[in-house]
C-alpha cells in the first residue's frame, strides 16, 4: 500500500508541480541581470540601465551600484545616468558593468546594446577629456578582483608631444610573485586603430644584473612604488626587463596618427581565475608602458594597484606585504592603504581613521605616501581653520583625522560621480630592528562626522617560508656498544629563520666502528700420547660501517637561544666490513699454566646495503636557535636492541 502511494505521488508530482511546488526547495540558478536602454535624438543619446534589486548584508551599510559605461566610440562614463553625443553616423556597442556595493550577491550581467545613429544634430561633441596627472598615461579600473569574476580596465594615453605621434602601448599583468596566474585577459575593444602586436619581449639588452632581485618583495616593496604615480623613463630596455622579470603576461598595442594634445582609450575585460590568491588583504598590479613614439625610446610607466576582495566594500584596507622574502624586507617599506566612502546623504566634514599597527612595524618611520581628500598635515599645538590631514601616533594604533574637508556622500543630491564620494590615506613604515617572522593582522574603524564607525576587513602581512640550508658535524656514542667510534657530517634543510614551529629534514653521512661481542670456549683433547689437553678457543670481531642517517623532525624555537625537537629517522648501512678473528690455544695438562701453542686465523666478510633501521629521536640546540651557530644534543631510539645512541653535534644555519 506504501509502495502504490509513493508511486501515485510522483505521478501527481509530474503531472501538476506547481501544486507541489512548496514542497520543494528549489535552487534558484538565475542569475541576476542588468539591461541597457536609452532614449535617442539623432547623435544625442540618453542611457538609462534596468537593474534588478539589491541584497542588502545584514549590518553593512545600505548597498548600492556603481557603473562603467562604455559608449563604444572610445569615450567612457560612470554615471548612472549618463548623456553621450556621438560625432559620426554609425551603429556603436555600449557596454555596461555594473558594481554591486555591500550586496550579497554577484554584479548584475549584461549585454552589449547596439546604438545607430543615423543623424548629426546640432549638439556639441565633447573629445575625449585630457588626461589629470599632466604625464599622458592613466590606468584604472571599475573594481576591485574578486575570485572568478570579471573586471573592466581603461588604459588611457596622451600625446604630449606637439607633432603627431606613433608609439606603442605594453600591457604587463599575472605577476611572478603568485604561483597561479589571477588575471585571463578575456576581451579588449580598441577605437582609434589601435592594433595588437606580437612581439618577444625577452629579447633586450641585459642592462640588469640579476632577475631575481625584482621577484616578490623587492618587487612588491620597491619597484611597484615607483610606479605608482606616473614617471616618465629613458632606458626602455631596461623598464621591460624589469616588467618581464615581474609578471608573467604582457599585451602589446601599436598605434599611429596621435595628434597633439589627443587621448585615446583601450577598454580591457579580464577573468579573475578561481585559483587567484584567496588572500583578501593581498594587493596585485598591472603595469602600463607608454611609448608616444617608435622611433625613440623616451617612455610613460604607471601601476595600477588592486586590493583582492570577496565582495565589493568601498571601506577596506588593504597592504603589499604578503609573502614577504625574510631575508630581504629589514629596510624595505610596507604599504598600507585605508579606503573609504562617504554613503551618507550629505557631505562629511570630519573623517577619522582609527588603524592598527602591528608590534614588529616601527612607528617612528611612519610617513604618509598619498591620501585623498588632498590636503596639508595639521600644523602642530594649532586648532586648524582650513582643510588638513591629522596623525596621532599612539602605542598600538594610528589615528587618521581629515578636518574641515567636504566630501560629498553617494546619497547626496545632484552628486553624479561616485568617485567623489571616496577617499582614502596609503602610509608606509619600516620593521622593528628586531622582528620576527610572523603574520600580523590589523584594521581599520572608520568613523564619519559622528556616526557609529565602520570597521574594515583584517589585512594580513606575511612571510615567504624561504629556505635555509645548515651544515652539521659531530659525534655519536652507542653506549651498549663495545669500543665504538662514530663521527659524521651532515647538511639540513628547514624554513628560513622560522619563529616557532617548523619541519626540519638532514641527510648525515657517519663512519662507525665498533667491537662485536667476544667468546672464548674451553674443550679438552688428548695428544699422541694419550694424555689429556686443555684447548682455548676465543672468537672476537671488529666492525666497520658507512651509514646514511636521514632523520625528518618538527623543531620549536622556545625563545631566540633554545629549541627543541622531535621526529623519525631512517638508518641506511650503506657499506659494512667486518673482520672476524679466531684464537686457537692449546695448555699442557687440564690447566692453562703452561702455554704449548697460538694459532690465529682471521676472515673479512664486506656487504653493502645489509640493514635499514628506523627510530625516534628527541633534539635540544643551544645557541642560535633560528639562524647562525649552535649546538646540540639528540637521543635516537633505534627500533632495534643495542643501537640507542646520544649524538652530540655542531650546526651552523645560513
Amino acid at each position: 500500500m506504501k509502495n502504490l502511494l509513493s508511486i501515485f505521488f510522483i505521478l501527481f508530482s509530474f503531472c501538476h508541480p506547481e501544486l507541489v511546488e512548496g514542497q520543494t526547495k528549489v535552487k534558484d540558478t538565475v542569475t541576476r541581470k542588468a539591461k541597457i536602454t536609452y532614449n535617442q535624438n539623432r547623435n544625442v543619446v540618453k542611457f538609462k540601465p534596468e537593474i534588478p534589486p539589491l541584497i542588502p548584508i545584514a549590518g553593512a551599510p545600505k548597498p548600492s551600484y556603481s557603473y562603467l559605461w562604455e559608449m563604444g566610440d572610445g569615450h567612457y562614463s560612470k554615471e548612472a545616468e549618463p548623456k553621450h553625443v556621438y560625432k559620426n553616423k554609425g551603429t556603436y556597442n555600449a557596454r555596461l558593468a555594473v558594481t554591486n556595493n555591500y550586496d550579497n550577491g554577484k554584479p548584475p550581467a549584461t549585454r552589449p546594446k547596439a546604438v545607430a545613429v543615423n543623424e548629426i544634430s546640432d549638439e556639441v561633441y565633447t573629445d575625449i577629456a585630457s588626461i589629470e596627472d599632466q604625464n599622458g598615461l592613466t590606468i584604472q579600473k571599475n573594481c576591485d578582483p574578486i575570485p572568478d569574476q570579471q573586471m573592466e580596465v581603461i588604459v588611457s594615453y596622451q600625446n604630449m608631444e606637439n607633432y603627431v605621434a606613433d608609439g606603442k602601448l605594453y600591457l604587463f599583468y599575472n605577476e611572478k610573485q603568485f604561483k597561479n596566474n589571477n588575471f585571463e585577459l578575456v576581451d579588449f575593444r580598441t577605437y582609434a586603430g589601435e592594433r595588437e602586436v606580437k612581439e618577444d619581449l625577452v629579447v633586450f639588452t641585459n642592462d640588469l644584473e640579476n632577475s631575481d632581485s625584482y621577484l616578490a618583495s623587492e618587487n612588491t616593496l620597491a619597484t611597484a612604488k615607483k610606479y605608482q604615480i606616473t614617471t616618465t623613463q629613458s632606458d626602455l630596455d631596461t623598464t621591460l626587463k624589469e616588467a618581464k622579470n615581474s609578471y608573467k603576461n604582457a599585451t602589446l598595442f601599436e598605434f599611429d596618427g596621435v595628434n597633439p594634445g589627443e587621448t585615446r582609450n583601450i577598454f580591457l575585460t579580464y577573468k579573475t581565475t578561481p585559483e587567484m590568491i584567496k588572500d583578501t588583504s593581498a594587493t596585485v598590479t598591472m603595469r602600463s608602458v607608454f611609448v608616444p613614439n617608435r622611433s625613440f625610446k623616451n617612455h610613460k610607466v604607471k601601476n595600477l594597484e588592486m586590493e583582492i576582495v570577496t565582495s565589493h566594500d568601498p571601506n577596506k584596507m588593504g597592504s603589499n606585504g604578503s609573502f614577504m622574502n625574510y631575508r630581504l624586507v629589514r629596510f624595505k617599506r610596507v604599504n598600507f592603504k585605508t579606503r573609504f566612502q562617504n554613503n551618507g546623504e550629505g557631505p562629511a566634514r570630519m573623517i577619522r581613521l582609527e588603524t592598527d599597527v602591528p608590534d614588529m612595524f616601527d612607528k617612528k618611520t611612519f610617513q604618509i605616501e598619498d591620501m585623498y581628500p588632498k590636503c596639508p598635515i595639521c600644523p602642530k599645538g594649532e586648532d586648524p581653520t582650513t582643510s588638513c590631514l591629522d596623525t596621532i601616533i599612539k602605542q598600538k594604533q594610528i589615528f587618521f583625522t581629515f578636518k574641515n574637508i567636504y566630501l560629498p556622500g553617494s546619497e547626496q543630491k545632484n552628486v553624479k560621480e561616485k568617485d567623489s564620494t571616496k577617499g582614502f590615506v596609503k602610509y608606509s613604515m619600516k620593521f622593528n630592528k628586531d622582528f620576527h617572522k610572523v603574520n600580523t593582522r590589523s584594521r581599520t574603524a572608520i568613523i564619519f562626522d559622528k556616526n557609529e564607525p565602520i570597521i574594515t576587513n583584517y589585512t594580513t602581512t606575511r612571510f615567504s617560508p624561504g629556505i635555509s640550508i645548515g651544515a652539521k658535524a659531530g659525534y655519536n656514542l652507542y653506549p651498549n656498544l663495545e669500543n665504538s667510534r662514530s663521527y659524521f657530517v651532515g647538511a639540513t634543510v628547514s624554513p628560513f629563520k622560522s619563529y616557532r614551529f617548523y619541519w626540519q629534514a638532514e641527510f648525515v653521512n657517519s663512519l662507525h666502528s665498533y667491537d662485536g661481542t667476544t667468546t672464548t670456549e674451553d674443550t679438552f683433547i688428548q695428544n699422541a700420547n694419550g694424555f689429556r689437553q686443555l684447548q682455548r678457543t676465543t672468537t672476537s670481531s671488529e666492525n666497520s660501517s658507512i651509514n646514511w642517517e636521514i632523520p625528518l623532525l618538527m623543531r620549536y624555537n622556545i625563545n631566540n637561544f633554545i629549541g627543541i625537537g622531535a621526529g623519525l629517522q631512517a638508518n641506511i648501512n650503506v657499506s659494512q666490513q667486518q673482520e672476524q678473528n679466531l684464537k686457537i690455544e692449546t695448555f699442557e695438562g687440564i690447566t692453562d699454566k703452561f702455554l704449548i701453542s697460538t694459532t690465529n686465523e682471521s676472515n673479512t666478510v664486506k656487504e653493502s646495503f645489509t640493514s635499514f633501521k628506523t627510530g625516534l629521536l628527541f633534539d635540544l640546540t643551544i645557541g642560535a636557535a633560528r639562524i647562525g651557530p649552535s649546538f646540540g644534543a639528540r637521543y635516537v631510539l633505534n627500533f632495534e636492541d643495542n643501537f640507542n645512541y646520544f649524538q652530540l653535534y655542531g650546526i651552523w644555519k645560513f
